[in-house]
Formats: C-alpha cells, structure tokens, sequence
C-alpha cells in the first residue's frame, strides 16, 4: 500500500520532478547533503550543496550533536521542529532511531510548553486550520492540503490539551506531535497523516490578550453552531478522504464523550484520551498483576478523576472483566472515581454527568481522599486528574498498609501536574510499589536498587491501533480493538522487564510493539467483518509490507 514511497529503486522522473533550490525547499523529497554526484548532475544541485557527499547516518550524527548541546526542551522542540521542516526523511530516522531521547521532546512533556507558547515559537504552519467562520467551505480547506492518500486525520479544537485546560489554536501541536509518532512508533507515512485544528475560538483571556496569538481571539463557539461546524467537517474529511481514519483529540469532557458516541458507529474514528489511555493503563494493570499473582476480576480500581481517561479506563477494565467471565454489574462494583467534589456515589446522582453514572455506586459521601483509600480498600490507584503532588506521603501509607505491593499509576501529563514522581513513589512505599507514569521519568535507585519506571503512554497503543486499521481499511475502531491492543502490548512486557519495575517494554522497542498491536487489532476487524480487505496469507507480512522506512530513496 506504501511500497512507492520507500523502494531505493529509481524511476524516471516526472516532469514536475522539482530541481535545484525548490528540490532543496521540499522537505518530503530534500536530502540534503546526502544527494549523489549523479542527483546533483541531473537535478541542477551542483555547485548549491558542499561537495562532500554524506550518509543519513552522518547528517543524522552531526544532527544529534547539535540537538544534545542544548540545554533547554524547549528550544529542542524548535530545534526539532525546524528539521522536519527542512528534511522529513531525516527527522523521521532520528526520532525513529532515537525514541528515548525524542518523543519527550517532540511530544509530551515538552508539547505541552511547546503548545503554550505556540504563537511565539510559530515558523512554518503544519497541517489545516479550520475556523468557526469556514463554515460552509470546510470541503474547500481541506482539498487545499496537497496530498490525496491522507489515512490518518487527528484533529483537536484546543479545549482541553493535556492537563493545561483551552489553548485554542496554540493546541494545533498536538496533533503534529501526535501524527509525527504515528510515523515514528507505527510506520505510517508522513504523507498519509493530517493534523487538523477546529478553530472556534478560545476562552483563554491571557491567550486572546496576547498580540501574538495565532487564532480567533474570540469567545468559543458553543451549541448548534458547534456541531454544525464538527459535522460539516466529519462530512467533507470522508468525502475528500475517502476511507480515512478520525482520531478525536484533547475535546473537552462534554464534547469528548458525545461527539466519540455520535460518530462512532457512522465513521471509523475513536478518541485516544478515553479508548488510548484506556488500553494502556490495562496493559499496565495486567502486567502488574503478573508480579502481585492476582486477578483481574478480583482487584478494586479507585480512580482520582472522573473524566475522560477515568470513564475510559474504566470500562475498558469492565469489558475486559465480563470478557473474562465476570458479571457486568459486579465488574462495574470493582471501579469507583474520585472527583473535584469527592468520591462519585450514588446519592450525587442528580448532579453527574452522563459518563459519572454507571460508576456512581451506594457509599456514603467522601470528601477526603486518604479516607475514601481506607474505606474503599483498593489495589490499584490510577490517577488521571492532572493534580500535582496528589499522591502525598498518606496516600502511599494507606496503600501500603492494604497491599503488600500497591498498584499505583500517576498518569497525568505533562510532568507539571503528575500526581507523584517516580523516585517519591517508590520512596514513599519502600519500594513496593508497582508504579507507572504519563510523563517520563529517570531510574530511581534506592538503597542500591534501581527501578526503572516507564510511560504509561498512549504512544504504546495509538499508532498500533492506527496501523492496524489502515493495513486492512478497516471501516470502524472498536472497543475489543483496544482490548486486543491492551493484551498484545501486555504480551511485550518480559520478565526481565517486571523484575526492574517496569510495566511497559522499552519505547526502542515500540515499532515492533506496534507491529504486533496492528496484527492484533487487524484480527478483530476480519472476526468483526470492518476489514475491506481480503484477508492476507501472512498477516503479519502485510502489516510490516505497509510501514514507511525513513530510509532515502535514489532518484537517478
């Protein structure tokens, strides 16, 4: 499906092959000072490049050196940034080869000041920008993006990026940050990838008084216009796109969950901060009950939080409960959530949002969340509240005095609002504690023990996910696709790994991860019957025989 795009085997050139200086302002075809004597003969590069011919392994080395002088994250993801404006290929092999050390740069934690400080760092605009007054043209905009096998759309209106709350049009760099992983973790070519911005405005005043804001400076658009303008795009996105992917994006609560229920059954399309997060805060709890020998149907999850990623976990952890045997009621009894007002129970019924419901069970109210630890008795906190410092010495000694090795995952992003870091979770426990964590954190040695703590990230599932819809066209993204991604992920774990703390497999290892996450969800789509393929021989084969190489190709 991709092979025209990474064979080495040159063709005759098009005649709008472009030469000379524009070639070496395409960043999809640049190479840089990797051109061959023979391209620059043929293509009107000779005398515009050093003559020196060099590897991609040498412009990426010299890349590297430059990037690891700088000190700030921030002016890494500039850095970063204007590389794959300059050299797609390039960006793409380094961050590719370099997981560890990138994706805390070009996404999370650093996106998240990135996106803070959007306008001011702004140089080349990536992907489409809708705005609240396109409505009625948003076919237009979107065929005026140059590239028609587009696969994969994420798109965002900026009201909830992160745990930093409405950043408008400044929240455009998650979804450039979010495809660049699609690329790197999956394989997914670049040019089948296309972030979008809803523009509707902003109820950010410091944004909208800040002359150097990049959006509508103008209250949100809320209502019937809203959906209006959301539809319009689902709409033209299908017809301009034929068969393409919707990924929803950092919508606030109350768009999230309807806007994924309203869509859901009629495009394929899914939201990764509910059914993302989800997968692989199960794939984490799995993995944890390896060490602690229990079972899934018999832990007690308490949630602190009652959003999207709460509600999303949580019946991701019932389904896969009742797909185990357990009784739905019962499973749903195993999942409490802890809001801004307290614990979530029934007697608050009257003011909860839909998606509170099905977990707002009989207790008395609880307003205080050691107590609430000590009432309810869980094995597993999972904290997705973007509440800094949340988890506090109390919280671990009420955990610890439950559970001889407490589940505790801080899953809040970025490292500006995780709950506890990784060095007080394993101090605060004794070292007891099965610990994972949405941002990145070093390896804490204690006592001349080292853990090592890994992301509990949606990078693990999403471009996984995405692959494997794309390889065999599916026409939908369901929720036992997630189940089957949260299971294939936990297989990845190893002994080795779970011996040093670690949850997760390595992030160098995440192509491969989501090589067999796409085999898995791919699985589903042909049980389901959503594949529009015919079922390949070697399925396994066909996922990989889809995956962008950032290799250079030779063009004579």
């Amino acid at each position: 499906m991709q092979s025209e795009h990474v064979s080495r085997t040159p063709a005759p050139l098009a005649p709008w092959f472009p030469r000379g200086v524009t070639l070496l302002q395409n960043p999809e075809l640049n190479k840089g000072t990797a051109f061959s004597e023979s391209e620059r003969d043929a293509l009107g590069l000779k005398g515009l490049l050093p003559p020196h011919v060099c590897s991609q392994a040498e412009q990426a080395d010299r890349v590297l050196g430059n990037f690891r002088r700088l000190d700030n994250p921030l002016e890494k993801y500039i850095f970063m940034a204007s590389l794959h404006d300059r050299n797609e290929a390039l960006f793409f092999r380094i961050v590719t080869e370099n997981p560890d050390e990138m994706m805390p740069i070009i996404y999370t934690p650093t996106v998240g000041l990135a996106c803070q400080r959007f306008g001011h760092i702004f140089q080349r605009p990536r992907g489409v920008f809708v705005t609240a007054k396109d409505r009625g043209n948003v076919r237009e905009i979107l065929r005026n993006w140059p590239h028609r096998d587009v696969a994969m759309i994420v798109v965002t209106d900026g009201e909830r990026i992160l745990g930093l709350g409405d950043l408008g049009s400044s929240g455009m760099g998650i979804p450039v940050g979010k495809l660049a992983l699609y690329t790197a973790c999956a394989g997914i070519h670049p040019s089948q990838c296309l972030p979008v911005m809803l523009d509707v405005g902003t109820n950010n005043q410091t944004l909208r008084d800040d002359p150097l804001y990049l959006g509508l400076a103008q209250p949100r658009l809320t209502g019937a216009a809203y959906d209006e303008l959301v539809d319009e795009f689902v709409t033209a996105a299908g017809e301009v796109f034929p068969g393409v992917v919707v990924q929803f994006e950092d919508f606030a609560n109350h768009n999230a969950f309807r806007l994924l229920a309203k869509y859901r059954d009629r495009i394929c399309t899914f939201n990764d901060d509910i059914q993302g997060t989800a997968a692989v805060a199960l794939a984490g709890l799995c993995s944890a009950l390896r060490v602690t020998g229990g079972a899934l149907d018999r832990q007690r999850l308490l949630f602190l939080g009652a959003g999207e990623a709460a509600t999303g976990i949580a019946d991701l952890v019932v389904a896969a409960m009742v797909a185990g045997g357990a009784d739905p009621e019962q499973a749903r009894g195993s999942c409490w959530l802890f809001d801004s007002k307290g614990l979530v129970v029934a007697g608050r019924r009257g003011e909860l949002a839909e998606h509170k419901l099905p977990y707002a069970h009989e207790h008395a109210p609880q307003d205080d969340f050691v107590a609430a630890i000590r009432s309810l008795e869980p094995t597993a906190l999972i904290g997705v509240a973007a509440q800094a410092d949340a988890f506090t010495p109390g919280v671990f000694e009420a955990m610890c005095a439950l559970n001889p090795r407490p589940i505790v995952f801080a899953l809040s992003n970025p490292t500006s609002k995780a709950e506890c870091t990784a060095e007080q979770a394993y101090a605060r426990s004794g070292g007891q504690a099965l610990f994972a964590c949405g941002s990145p954190f070093d390896p804490v040695t204690i006592g001349g023990r080292t853990w090592v703590p890994r992301q509990g990230n949606n990078s693990y599932i999403f471009p996984g996910v995405g692959l494997g819809t794309i390889a065999v066209r599916s026409r939908r993204v369901t929720d036992e696709m997630f189940l089957a991604a949260a299971t294939a992920l936990a297989e990845q774990v190893t002994v080795q790994d779970l011996d040093q703390g670690s949850l997760f497999p390595p992030l160098a290892q995440v192509r491969d991860v989501s090589t067999h996450l796409a085999v898995a969800v791919a699985e589903v789509a042909f049980r389901q019957g959503h594949a529009g393929i015919e079922r390949p021989a070697d399925l396994l084969a066909h996922v990989r025989s889809c995956m962008y190489d950032p290799s250079y190709p030779r063009y004579v």
